[in-house]
């Protein structure tokens, strides 16, 4: 296999960072060059709403050394991300197209839920060390310059994830705008921080005690790294003696102690309270801290798609993961869903040919089939809406914005009235592919979920036939699916209006 050379770009709250990747064989990706520059563009969006034009002209700059180094290294392909400096600004697509027309490079947004994704699949280029330490009881990290994400572990499964806003960059703002002074620190910090973290604890820790907490951020790791190399698991007490560095001596002795510039020393200072109080709230036995970042992530989620990479790591089973806690939060059936999915993926594996749809859209089906009814906590009477401002509102880890809105309308049409493509509102607007994605996918779930009406799982061991323009499903029980039979001929209609395929049901007695 030739050499693939890759660079990842991330446009932070805080600084810019370029990677250069080499791939030079299956399974192998090696880091051969990085570049930090410091850039505080998280500042300006998050306490005046835009960008200011000169921190713009700086970050072109910037970019523009980034593109003459990447023809340097005759890069192949590349990635270049925007996090919530430039999401939550309010001239995002004026930024985008500056940078642009002054670069030549296309900068994308990441939702927050894709950024955390991309930073686990970081985490998961460290192979076994992620794969082992997921097993037990384990709580992720990722700290932000506006926000931080808590997700929970526990046997190699995700069980819920959170984002919370407690960035560093946010912080070090109110520690600024407030005039706090160096004593006091410390002491609003863990006050602003604990106010959340308590409601957290009693929403989603509860009892649940956790043996390893890892930790992801631009900020303390890299310290952390440097002192004890980006394997070490940290017992609390190690981290704790850490701790004590930046705590005790001016900014000046910890700059030097840690080995980073002193403008640096007051954020990894608040990422490193952050990371104790939370150690301490969840009971964490171990830390550990291994340096990677989100250029990381991008590089290694470009080699699985280019099949450079083997992944260890299931990362649709922690999507599919985060929907069943979501639906399990909302008192959903884990019987009735199971049964959805499978008659939901049967109907679809069979129709391959006929609606050309692939794999990340069967995983929508599948999400869809999960959370069909999370509505019905809180109204019975209208589940279709209900469940699609539950779905809008809630983080499914690895699922872009776009994505969740088709996952939340193939959920609110299987329970109400079709929307049609004019008929959109500018609210729940989708563009054209987008659109014909829910539109088939709505009525396989109406099909299927027209199959177990009575909730009594009596299609159990469906199969389905594609021929000459029938969909053929097939089920061999003794059980009465009168009531079945007639809400699939309801339902039915609408499938063939999407497919022009005609489903039919035929039954089988077994004596």
């Amino acid at each position: 296999m030739s050499t693939k050379i890759f660079a990842a770009i991330d446009v932070g709250s805080f600084e810019l960072t370029l990677k250069i990747f080499e791939f030079a064989g299956k399974n192998k990706m090696k880091e051969i060059d990085c570049v930090h520059r410091r850039l505080d563009l998280g500042t300006d969006t998050y306490f005046d709403g835009k960008i200011s034009n000169e921190k713009i002209d700086e970050l072109c700059r910037t970019l523009n050394e980034f593109s003459d180094r990447m023809r340097a290294y005759k890069v192949n392909a590349y990635k270049a991300y925007g996090t919530s400096a430039i999401r939550e600004t309010e001239n995002t697509t004026i930024v985008q197209d500056q940078i642009a027309q002054h670069t030549g490079l296309k900068i994308e947004i990441l939702s927050n839920s894709e950024q955390r994704f991309l930073d686990y699949k970081s985490l998961a280029s460290r192979g076994e060390n992620f794969s082992r330490i997921i097993e037990e009881k384990t709580a992720i990290l990722d700290i932000g310059g506006g926000s931080i994400q808590l997700s929970l572990f526990d046997n190699d499964t995700l069980v819920s994830t959170q984002n919370l806003l407690l960035g560093v960059l946010r912080l070090q703002e109110y520690l600024n705008r407030f005039a706090v002074r160096s004593s006091q620190a410390e002491s609003l910090i863990e006050e602003m921080a604990m106010a959340q973290l308590m409601i957290y604890k009693k929403l989603y820790l509860k009892d649940r005690e956790i043996q390893n907490l890892i930790v992801m951020d631009d900020y303390v790791s890299a310290c952390v790294v440097k002192k004890y190399g980006s394997n070490a698991m940290l017992e609390t007490a190690d981290y704790a003696a850490f701790r004590e560095q930046i705590r005790s001596g001016s900014t000046t002795q910890a700059a030097m102690s840690l080995g980073i510039s002193e403008e640096k020393v007051p954020l990894v200072f608040i990422s490193a309270v952050l990371v104790e109080r939370i150690a301490d709230l969840m009971g964490a036995r171990n830390i550990w801290a291994p340096g990677t970042t989100l250029c990381d992530g991008i590089a290694y989620e470009y080699a699985e798609k280019e099949k450079l990479l083997q992944g260890e790591h299931d990362f649709e089973k922690d999507i599919v993961a985060c929907a069943a806690n979501i639906s399990k939060r909302y008192m959903g059936s884990k019987k009735r869903s199971d049964t959805l999915e499978s008659i939901t993926t049967t109907i679809f594996d069979s129709m391959k040919k006929i609606h050309g749809l692939g794999k990340r859209e069967r995983l929508y089906l599948r999400l869809a089939a999960i959370l069909h009814d999370c509505g019905k906590y809180i109204s019975m009477m209208n589940i279709g809406e209900t469940s699609y401002q539950i779905i809008m509102a809630t983080e499914i880890i690895g699922l872009s914005h776009t994505e969740r809105k088709i996952v939340a309308n193939v959920v609110r049409f299987n329970h109400s009235r079709f929307v049609y493509y004019r008929q959109q509102t500018d609210q729940s607007r989708l563009d054209r592919d987008s659109y014909l994605i829910v539109a088939k996918l709505t009525a396989i779930l109406r099909l299927a979920s027209g199959l177990d009406r009575s909730h009594k799982q009596k299609l159990t061991g469906l199969k389905a036939t594609l021929k000459d323009n029938k969909l053929i499903l097939t089920v061999e029980n003794q059980e009465d699916i009168t009531l079945e039979k007639g809400f699939f001929e309801m339902r039915g209609e609408f499938f063939k209006e999407v497919f022009s395929v005609e489903p039919v049901l035929k039954q089988r007695k077994i004596f």
